[in-house]
């Protein structure tokens, strides 16, 4: 048996390597950024994987390969002595969902911020243009997937006024009681993601504890667990039962245990304090003037709330108070939460307590062709106000159909509180809006 002989290799030095050896014969040191610039520009060696160093998880971003297209652009892409531009995302666990926020930052301070948008964009408002009244609630689910039955909600109350009619009574009621549900599970995973984004494991795991018994409860009256399609135009799909009611009791009984736990994880948290009060401080006029609704604008101190100031059935009936705090800052934006996800098992009780006898479905032909004519409905979601606005030119599918989520109007106010704060603090502030990208791209 023979042996060949390899040749000698003869591989050139790595890049790196050779840009040392001139900075050493040009007298300095080169930047780490020189090494990364020249490395790019000889290419990898034949065979060797290219590699870019990464900065706290981040890549360095350039700027733009085209003239600034908006006043905007230009301010956030121009950059001064020691700035430079940070990647955040589109996959980065802060963002909570496909979006990618540009840091333009000096040192570890935040100098301005970009969120881009549109990762997760379906076209669902089109696509709910080609659909029939009753299919659209099928398309609405996947947009706030933290909130599918709100997605719902809002919907339906625009249909039925421009169809003309009115859901029973006792629809009415279980519509608010699936609603409420869904807010306790979303206020609950909201407290969880704040402190995962800060670096505390424990509390989303209560959270899930609490989601995965509502979302067991709201399956075993949709039959789903993600996306429910309940609602119906002219009422609900299924009725209430004595079982379903049994192990909603059940589960009334021990929820306020795991929330009050999973709260002194949290409230008195020392760390959990300095990295929230005072940081990201929203006021309510600048609320207003931005259009944010829901938690986020309560917790501003502003005491608006869709359920009161334009309540829809059955909450006229219901006694609840609109809560708020004064703060305005991402501590007050988790505490509104808190106070709010409590409020809404009160509320669960009184529907329970109230629910009236009768059917849960108006009489409604199988393809809706409602007259010519437009409708607007608003319902108060996780998030805040989430509306639509349908127009009908008669035939069996909207001829325009729009839709207003509160995580798109939220986000514009994050890059106004963010300026002269370090990076890991936008974590927190983004976390505190508790934005859901599923709605902001639609």
């Amino acid at each position: 048996m023979t042996t060949t002989k390899k040749p000698a290799s003869r591989r050139r030095a790595p890049p790196e390597d050779e840009a040392a050896l001139r900075a050493t014969a040009e007298g300095r040191i080169r930047d780490p950024l020189e090494l990364e610039e020249a490395a790019a520009l000889d290419g990898p060696e034949p065979g060797v994987v290219s590699t870019r160093p990464e900065f706290y998880g981040f890549d360095i971003v350039p700027p733009p390969d085209r003239p600034p297209q908006t006043e905007r652009e230009r301010e956030v892409y121009t950059l001064g002595d020691g700035e430079m531009l940070v990647n955040m995302g589109p996959q980065h666990p802060s963002t909570h969902g496909v979006m990618r926020i540009v840091l333009k930052v000096r040192g570890e301070v935040v100098i301005d911020l970009d969120p881009v948008l549109g990762y997760l964009h379906r076209g669902i408002e089109k696509l709910c243009e080609n659909a029939t009244y009753t299919t659209v609630m099928t398309y609405v689910d996947p947009m706030d997937y933290m909130s599918a039955m709100h997605n719902e909600h809002a919907p339906a109350l625009a249909f039925e006024k421009l169809y003309g009619i009115k859901a029973p009574r006792r629809a009415e009621y279980i519509r608010a009681l699936v609603v409420e549900l869904n807010r306790v599970f979303s206020h609950g995973l909201m407290m969880g993601f704040l402190a995962l984004d800060l670096g505390g494991l424990t509390p989303i795991l209560y959270g899930f504890i609490n989601r995965d018994q509502v979302v067991d409860l709201l399956s075993a009256i949709s039959g789903q667990r993600m996306l429910f399609n309940f609602f119906r135009v002219g009422g609900v799909n299924f009725d209430v039962n004595d079982e379903f009611l049994s192990r909603l009791g059940t589960w009334r009984a021990g929820v306020l245990d795991t929330i009050e736990m999973n709260e002194k994880l949290l409230t008195e948290n020392e760390i959990f304090g300095a990295r929230t009060k005072g940081m990201g401080v929203l006021t309510g006029q600048q609320a207003i003037d931005l259009g944010v609704t829901g938690p986020n604008l309560r917790a501003s101190g502003v005491p608006f709330d869709v359920r009161k100031a334009h309540p829809y059935p059955p909450y006229p009936e219901l006694e609840f108070d609109v809560i708020t705090q004064q703060g305005g800052d991402t501590y007050a934006r988790y505490m509104q939460r808190v106070a709010e996800l409590k409020q809404s098992i009160h509320l669960i009780d009184q529907i329970v307590d109230r629910m009236p006898h009768g059917p849960v479905q108006a009489q409604v032909p199988g393809i809706i062709r409602p007259k010519p004519g437009r409708a607007y409905a608003a319902v108060e979601s996780p998030r805040g106000l989430y509306s639509v606005y349908a127009i009908s030119d008669g035939g069996p599918n909207p001829y325009r159909f729009r839709m207003r989520d509160p995580s798109f109007i939220s986000l514009q106010a994050v890059p106004k509180l963010m300026p002269g704060r370090l990076v890991a603090d936008t974590m927190a502030v983004m976390a505190s809006f508790d934005p859901v990208m599923g709605g902001v791209d639609k």
